[in-house]
């Protein structure tokens, strides 16, 4: 294992032990919906965006001593993608029994719990942000959470992560130009690294002109990360991915690998990658966020 490997672990368990604090016990007569919550959080994940938003705060903030007043927002973006997961799994979606090498939540729980977890995620998610707010006489932190707020929402909904879904629904076994799997990718994607990185960067103190290099520099890493997982889909190690592969396939879905060919799909996360690396060196960033973006793009699961 490199070191930076062993950085990404530790930055992944720091995040584990984030995200437990703000989960809700497991009580009281509604105790299944609390027990459906976690067990979706708990089966696993990369933490990718809550270390994303983590690091654009770092980037900009001028005491990082400050920190944990940005946490509700870190617990809170991993709590809205998983959410995103678990419906995504659902049979109405795509239909799928494993993840992570665990049973989804709808085969764990029933359908009917898998469709309520993730409402009740989303809704948490919510939830959790607002505790980011500061006393009264925090007037400018404040600001930043109503901005960084908003940002959540627009991702999250018809104009992002679930205006991508819904075209990309529609669209099942049809086939699709890049112009149509390009906007399906922008909004299903990587509207939710765009809003990690931009509610860091938000959060830290980012200035209007920097906000706009972070917003590119994530919609390229998030590209690159689904272009990326169109080719794990197509030769990854089901082992190592903790899924079932050629799920596009029995889908019928049209991805950048099925449109362009495997080589050209690898070329251009290559592409992405760099693109986003110069974007990230504009804003001196630090070393563990540019070999996290060269890692990504080479990773097996």
């Amino acid at each position: 294992m490199t070191n930076f490997e062993e950085i990404l672990r530790e930055r992944k368990e720091e995040m584990d032990g984030l995200l437990e604090a703000y989960l809700p016990e497991e009580e009281g007569m509604q105790k299944t919906i609390f027990k459906a919550m976690n067990y979706s959080i708990k089966i696993g994940g990369k933490r990718l965006r809550p270390i994303f938003m983590q690091e654009m705060y770092r980037c900009f903030a001028a005491d990082d001593s400050e920190e944990e007043k940005a946490e509700p927002f870190f617990a809170a973006i991993e709590m809205l993608h998983t959410y995103s997961l678990v419906h995504d799994d659902l049979p109405a979606m795509d239909d799928d029994k494993y993840r992570r090498g665990s049973l989804t939540t709808h085969a764990e729980f029933g359908e009917a719990i898998g469709v309520l977890a993730g409402d009740a995620l989303l809704n948490f998610s919510f939830e959790t942000a607002c505790k980011a707010f500061g006393r009264e006489e925090d007037a400018e932190w404040n600001l930043r959470v109503i901005k960084a707020i908003k940002v959540f929402g627009a991702k999250a909904g018809v104009y992002g992560m679930i205006g991508g879904q819904t075209v990309d629904v529609e669209k099942t076994g049809r086939p699709l130009t890049e112009e149509e799997i390009e906007f399906i990718y922008e909004l299903k994607t990587c509207a939710l690294i765009e809003a990690s990185m931009l509610i860091g960067a938000i959060l830290g103190g980012a200035s209007s002109e920097a906000l706009a290099i972070v917003e590119k520099m994530a919609s390229c890493i998030g590209m690159a990360f689904q272009i990326r997982d169109d080719i794990l889909d197509l030769i990854g190690d089901e082992g190592k991915l903790g899924k079932s592969i050629h799920s596009d396939q029995r889908n019928s879905k049209t991805t950048y690998v099925s449109l362009h060919g495997l080589e050209a799909s690898k070329n251009k996360v290559e592409e992405l990658s760099t693109e986003a690396k110069k974007l990230a060196q504009q804003l001196s960033v630090s070393e563990f966020l540019q070999e996290l973006i060269a890692y990504l793009t080479k990773r097996e699961y």
